[in-house]
């Protein structure tokens, strides 16, 4: 079975970026290298701060809406 990962990103503006992906080290590696998302590209270097491992490329996707449509205090809350 495959890993699907839910992950959020700390920008060098202490924003934070959610995504998914199946490769969580290429991910982060194309994101500090500017090719990860166009939100992030400007914001680099980003630093992983958080992520949730799936089975289903449809259940990381789901985690993810679900993480973006948190406020920022919830989302801080997941990094205890």
């Amino acid at each position: 079975m495959s890993k699907n990962y839910t992950y959020m990103v700390e920008c060098s503006d202490h924003t934070y970026y959610t995504g998914w992906t199946n490769d969580l080290e290429k991910r982060i590696r194309a994101h500090n290298a500017g090719r990860g998302a166009k939100y992030t590209k400007p914001r680099r270097p980003v630093r992983l701060v958080y992520f949730e491992v799936f089975g289903t490329k449809e259940e990381a996707m789901r985690r993810e809406w679900e993480i973006k449509q948190m406020s920022r205090r919830e989302k801080e809350r997941l990094l205890v």
